[in-house]
């Protein structure tokens, strides 16, 4: 087992569209369905995997492309770590003063080395001032608890 990072950075009117969050149905509509369906269906398969928005679940950030990969670690606290120092980086610009406070980031970092310990994935969002928002995620992969099946972006013999 090993952790991947993610972070994406952008309008939050973006992150909310779900469409652009959600994975394509695996099939296409049937030629029954009207136009719109089927061009929006193709436009979903080609936006799914290359558009760097969080997915609308955490674990399918392993189905996208390996280059949004923002690092890999083998331990738990070395990836909670990563979240920690991207905290720090981002929190002076956090629009609440309540997720700047000091107290609550480290809660938040040592119940994420916490949360991977177990197999978990964690994901944290804030707003840098609207209408910029921050989505920070730390993925289990190989296996994940939530998406057993997703294989590592990275192939199955990471080096980390």
């Amino acid at each position: 087992m090993h952790f991947h990072a993610y972070l994406w950075s952008g309008d939050k009117a973006l992150f909310d569209k779900e469409s652009v969050r959600r994975p394509p149905p695996s099939a296409e509509p049937t030629a029954t369905s009207p136009a719109e369906v089927a061009a929006r269906y193709r436009e979903a398969v080609a936006e799914w995997k290359t558009t760097g928005v969080p997915p609308i679940e955490t674990a399918l950030w392993l189905v996208k492309p390996a280059r949004m990969v923002r690092g890999t670690w083998k331990h738990p606290k070395e990836a909670a770590d990563w979240l920690r120092e991207r905290l720090a980086e981002h929190a002076p610009r956090f629009s609440s003063e309540q997720d700047k406070d000091p107290t609550r980031l480290a809660v938040l970092v040592a119940s994420a080395a916490e949360q991977l310990g177990r197999g978990g994935d964690v994901s944290h969002g804030f707003y840098l001032g609207q209408p910029t928002f921050l989505s920070l995620a730390l993925v289990t992969c190989s296996p994940n608890r939530a998406e057993p099946e997703l294989s590592c972006p990275l192939g199955q013999q990471v080096e980390v």
